[in-house]
This record gives structure tokens, sequence and C-alpha cells, in this order.
């Protein structure tokens, strides 16, 4: 398994920023000479991976490995780009540059993954290598490396990747990234044969439902409202704003804590869910599949949800993550019709919803969310499954999900 360590970076001199900096500016610019060289190239259709003239500019700021490692994930992001463009059916574009050197490059770079050391202890440290400019102009020995203080906590142990330090303006904090591959030895194995399927949403973030009966409803009312809340407050930022000028750092610093604050609720959501299904004997979780259903909707507030608020592929990802420590698997099915059929006699032209609840001629009356979690469910199963219990449903309280009653949950429409 593939997973990352974060943790923030703190040099503890003057001196060791600025050759932080440095070590950072100089990656950014050699990634963007590269970028605008290869951009040249592919616009006049020539080829674009002769570029190892760079290497003599840079080496003696950044040494050999960093120059190295820079040439090569900008090649890893071209190889990318030329085979999304045989796959995709729409233009895709090139990659770009990490920012410009009028307006501020994006201070990053990779360390490759033999040439840093981090020593965890009481006071953490990572060494990584400057070039031999560097070490002349500002003091190092020959075979000295720049060190600075690390703060956190390594979630993850296994063999580490390439190191992504970043420099985040907002924040105004070096932050590092760390790959690391963990050994499957040790992992968790579903203790059961269940099945779940998950209807993943806007409204209700998470409406589950198990073959063994048992159905779970996430409700997105607080993290949804705390969202529009700080989009209001980057509206009025924004207003405020002289003419000439498109945002700030106390935007920026807004967007960034709408993000978080959503990401941070998601991410508690699943692991909650998961942890939850298995306990329940769950093996395998199926979720709707919403290629081409995403479209324009009829309300500002219901746009800000589907398209800005709810992210997601970005669900997914995580939750395909957090299966994978507990060995669950997870799979795509369609979803087509399954938030419209009634689950009692299976009509789906004459159902009606109106908000949270689907409404059928035969007299049925339930959760549309969750009717669609049973009817995805019941297709990929080829199983009847009839709930055995009240719903457990939750609410966000910024820290964790806990259990309401039923008419806690209510509509955010």
């Amino acid at each position: 398994m593939r997973r990352t360590n974060s943790f923030d970076v703190v040099p503890q001199s003057e001196q060791d920023e600025a050759v932080l900096r440095r070590l950072l500016d100089a990656s950014a610019s050699l990634w963007n000479q590269l970028t605008y060289e290869r951009r040249q190239h592919f616009f006049a259709g020539e080829s674009v991976w002769d570029s190892e003239h760079y290497y003599d500019e840079y080496v003696d700021v950044l040494g050999s490995a960093t120059t190295q490692q820079i040439t090569r994930v900008n090649d890893a992001a071209w190889r990318s780009f030329f085979e999304t463009v045989e796959k995709a059916d729409q233009e895709v574009s090139p990659p770009g540059y990490w920012g410009n050197q009028a307006d501020g490059r994006d201070l990053r770079t990779y360390i490759r993954n033999d040439a840093y050391t981090i020593s965890w202890g009481e006071r953490s440290r990572l060494e990584v290598p400057i070039g031999s400019q560097l070490k002349d102009e500002y003091g190092f020995g020959r075979a000295e490396r720049l060190r600075v203080v690390v703060r956190g906590e390594p979630h993850w142990q296994g063999d580490q990747g390439r190191l992504h330090l970043t420099y985040d303006d907002v924040d105004e904090t070096y932050r590092a990234h760390q790959p690391v591959t963990v050994s499957d030895e040790g992992q968790a194995t579903p203790t059961g044969s269940d099945v779940a399927a998950l209807d993943i949403g806007a409204n209700v973030l998470v409406a589950c439902t198990t073959t063994a009966g048992d159905q779970y409803c996430y409700s997105g009312q607080e993290p949804f409202r705390q969202f529009r809340e700080t989009t209001e407050r980057i509206a009025d930022a924004k207003a405020k704003l002289p003419g000439d000028q498109n945002t700030s750092k106390r935007i920026q610093r807004l967007y960034r804590k709408r993000s978080r604050r959503r990401d941070h609720a998601v991410n508690a959501l699943l692991r909650d869910l998961v942890e939850r299904l298995y306990d329940d004997g769950v093996e395998t979780i199926y979720y709707g599949d919403l290629t081409g259903v995403l479209g324009e909707y009829w309300s500002v507030k219901a746009n800000l949800k589907a398209r800005t608020f709810w992210a997601h592929r970005q669900c997914l990802d995580q939750l395909t993550n957090v299966c994978e420590e507990y060995g669950i698997e997870v799979a795509a099915t369609s979803e087509a019709w399954t938030s419209q059929t009634c689950p009692e006699c299976g009509e789906r032209e004459q159902t009606r919803r109106h908000r949270e609840t689907l409404t059928c001629p035969c007299g049925f009356e339930g959760h549309a969310d969750l009717v669609a979690s049973r009817t995805l469910l019941e297709q990929s199963t080829n199983t009847a499954v009839r709930p055995t219990a009240r719903p457990v449903r939750f609410q966000w309280d910024d820290h964790q999900w806990y259990p309401v009653d039923g008419d806690a949950v209510a509509s955010n429409e």
C-alpha cells in the first residue's frame, strides 16, 4: 500500500531558511525552464525530450540528485500528458508552470528517496542535500547537508519514497509530504462476507445499506452550512478588494479553511463508516458510478453543493484508501434510476421525490437516499434486501460524527 506522511518543516535560523528558500526557488526555476522549452517544442510539433543541457546550470545549487529528480518528475508529467491525450476524447492541457518569477514562483522541490533522512524523536530532524555553491556561500562542510526541524508524527511506517517539500505562502509554513510503501503483512481482513452499497451525495453525504439489513445515513447539513458560510465571507472579502486586485492572503486563507473543514468532515465520515462496516463483517462495498450524471442545477445553492462543495472524486479516492487498510474491496456500479425506483414494487416512472422522501403509488414512502443505496445493493448482489432495524443517522459536530434520532437529520434544501 502507498500512504503519505505529512509534517511541518521548521528552519532553526535565518541562514537555514535562506538556504531552504534558495533550494525550493531553484527547483521551481528548473521546472519552469524545462516546461517552457518542452511546451515550445510540443506546439511546434517537435520532440520534447532533449533537455539534458539544464543539468550543468542547476547542479551547483540543487546538487546532482535533486537536479535529476526534478527532471524525472517533469519527464513523468509529460509522459502522463501524452498517455492522457491518447485515451481522452477531449482537449488536454500540457504540464504547466510553478508560478513565475514576476509574480512569485511556487516554492517546491522533490528529493530522491535515498538522498534524505528523517530522524524521529524528541527533536525530529530532516536532512536534505544541497549543491556546492550553496555550501560555499553559507559555510557548509563538503559532506554536510541542510538540517531542519520537523513537527509531526509519522502515521505510516514503510519504505520511503521521494520527498515533496513545499512552501505555503498563505500560512507561511514549509511542509513535507513523504510517500511510504506499507507492508501488507498484518493488514486487517474482513471478518464476514456481507456486502454494502453507498449512495454518495451532497444533502446526505453517504447513505449505506448492507446485506445484513443495517442502514447508515450521514447528513451533509452541518458541513454544507459551514461551507456556505465561508463562501459568503469570501464573497464579502472579494467585494472589498481594490479594482486592480483579484485576491488577497485573507481570501486565500478562507478558501483553504473552507476546503479543509469539508475534507475533515468527509475523511472522518469515511473512517467512521468503514470501521462500522468492518465490525459488521462487510467484505465488499459498492458505490454509485456518476459518470455523465452531474449537470447544472436550477438554483445557485444547488450548484454550489453539486459543483463546489461536493468533491465526489476526492471522496471516492479516500474511501478506497481507508477500505484498503481494512482489506475491504471497493467497486463501482451504475446509479441510474436508483433514487427513483420503488423497492417494494419496482415502479420508477410514477414515483415522486420531495426533498429527502420518495413516495410510490403503491403506498411505499421512504428516505430517497437510503432507498438508492438499497437498490444499488440489490442490483449488485441480485439479492432482495430487507432492512432489519431503523436506520442509524449521524450528524457532524465539527469534530466527530454522532448518532441522532431519525427526525434530527433534516433536509438542507
